[in-house]
C-alpha cells in the first residue's frame, strides 16, 4: 500500500538505526507527542533498537486518554437522560468514569450510539427532531476540524436539537508545559504529524527557540519514527534547536487552511484540564459565541459534578512522563483492557494499552521511582 509498505522497510530501517548509532555521543531524551507514534514505538520495539543514550519519552499525546474526568462524567450524565441520543466514537465507550463508562450507561437503557463521523450524528438528529442528539467532540487538532465543520453545518442547516460536548486540546500549550517544569527532562520532540498537516508548523519555531530544542515533526511509520529520532540526534549533537518538517508527504508549513479557517469561525481557545496532568492555559477549544447554542455542557446544564480518581491508578503519571506503564503496579493484574483503572490502558493509542498489547510478556522489571517530566 502506497506510503505504508515503503516506509517498513527492514534493510531501510538498519541504515537509520546504523546512523543514529554513529551519530550520538551522548545522552538524550526525547518526547514523542502522538499516541500513534507511541503504539508504533512499541509495537515494532523502535525504542529497543535504539542506542542505549537515546531514551524515548511518552508524551499526553493520547486523546482519549487526556480527557478530563470530569468530562467523562458530563458525558455519562448527559447520556443517561432519556431524551437524548448520545452519539461517540468507540473508543470513548470503554472509557472509565467515575464508577461506570459509556458501555454501562448503554446497558442500563441510555441510547448511546457509536457513529463513525460526527455527521453521522447530525445525520441521526435530523432523523429524529424529538430527541437531543449529542456528539463526544475530543481530540486534538486532527479532529477539531470535522467537529466544527459539523456544528457549522447545524447551525445553516437549522438543526437545534443538535449539541458538541467540546473537550479539544492543542499540542503548542502543552510542549509548553512540559518544558516551563523545573524538572522537565525533555531535550527534543517528536511533533505529531497529523496535527502539523491541520496546523502547519507555523506555532513551534518559536517554541523551539524560546526552549532551546529541536522539534522534528514526523509520520506514524517505523522509517518515519526513526528518520525523526536522527534528525533530532543530529541536530542535538550539532547544538542546534530548530523546527524541522520530516513528514512532507502530508504536512505543509501553512497546514489546511480551509480547516484552519473553519476552527477560528467555530471555536475559540480557551484554557483546557487535562486528565492526569491539570489545567493548561489556553490549551483548548471552545464554542465561539456565535455558536454557543450547540454546547452541550451550557444545554444541559451539567455542573457540579463531583469527580474521583482509582487511587490505584497512576496513568496521569504515565501522560506526564514520570513512569513507564509497565512501572505502574498495577499494569497486568488489577488494570488491564477488560477492567481499566484509566484511560490510557483502553485507548487505542494509550501507552499502557501499548504496553500490555505488545510487551507484557516480556516485561519482568519492579516498579521504580521515575523523573518527573512535567
Amino acid at each position: 500500500m502506497k506510503y505504508i509498505e515503503e516506509f517498513q522497510d527492514p534493510d531501510l530501517a538498519r541504515r537509520l538505526l546504523d546512523e543514529i548509532h554513529a551519530t550520538v555521543t551522548r545522552p538524550w531524551a526525547l518526547m514523542e507527542v502522538c499516541g500513534g507514534q507511541t503504539h508504533s514505538i512499541i509495537r515494532h520495539g523502535i525504542d529497543q533498537l535504539l542506542p542505549e543514550q537515546v531514551e524515548l519519552i511518552h508524551g499526553p499525546g493520547c486523546p482519549v486518554c487526556v480527557t478530563p474526568l470530569e468530562v467523562i462524567d458530563k458525558a455519562l450524565e448527559i447520556a443517561s437522560r432519556p431524551e437524548v441520543i448520545f452519539c461517540s466514537f468507540g473508543d470513548m465507550l470503554r472509557v472509565p468514569g467515575t464508577g461506570r463508562d459509556l458501555f454501562q450507561v448503554r446497558g442500563e437503557g441510555g441510547d448511546v450510539r457509536v457513529v463513525y463521523s460526527p455527521l453521522d450524528a447530525l445525520r441521526i438528529a435530523q432523523q429524529n427532531p424529538g430527541r437531543e442528539v449529542v456528539f463526544f467532540g475530543i481530540g486534538f487538532e486532527t479532529t477539531a476540524p470535522p467537529n466544527a465543520m459539523t456544528v457549522y453545518q447545524a447551525r445553516k442547516l437549522g438543526i437545534p436539537n443538535f449539541s458538541l460536548l467540546v473537550s479539544h486540546v492543542r499540542v503548542p500549550p502543552a510542549i509548553e508545559a512540559i518544558m516551563r517544569s523545573p524538572q522537565c527532562r525533555v531535550q527534543g520532540f517528536l511533533a505529531a504529524g497529523h496535527v502539523c498537516s491541520v496546523m502547519g508548523t507555523g506555532e513551534y519555531p518559536e517554541l523551539a527557540e524560546r526552549f532551546g530544542v529541536p522539534i522534528v515533526v514526523t509520520g506514524f511509520e517505523p522509517l518515519d519514527i526513526l528518520e525523526g529520532v536522527r534528525r533530532t540526534v543530529s541536530q542535538l549533537e550539532r547544538g542546534e534547536h530548530t523546527v524541522d518538517n520530516a513528514y512532507p508527504r502530508a504536512v505543509r508549513p501553512e497546514g489546511n487552511p480551509a480547516a484552519k479557517a473553519m476552527l477560528e469561525d467555530v471555536f475559540e481557545v480557551t484554557d483546557r484540564a487535562w486528565r492526569g496532568i491539570g489545567v493548561i492555559p489556553d490549551s483548548g477549544w471552545r464554542l465561539s459565541a456565535r455558536y454557543r447554542d450547540f454546547d452541550a455542557e451550557q444545554r444541559f446544564s451539567v455542573d457540579g459534578i463531583q469527580t474521583r480518581e482509582p487511587a490505584a491508578c497512576r496513568s496521569g503519571e504515565v501522560l506526564q512522563g514520570l513512569l513507564k506503564p509497565h512501572e505502574c503496579e498495577a499494569f497486568g493484574t488489577l488494570c488491564t483492557p477488560r477492567t481499566p483503572l484509566g484511560a490510557t490502558m483502553v485507548s487505542s493509542e494509550g501507552a499502557c494499552a501499548a504496553y500490555y498489547l505488545y510487551r507484557r510478556l516480556d516485561i519482568t522489571s519492579a516498579p521504580r521511582e521515575a523523573s518527573p517530566v512535567v
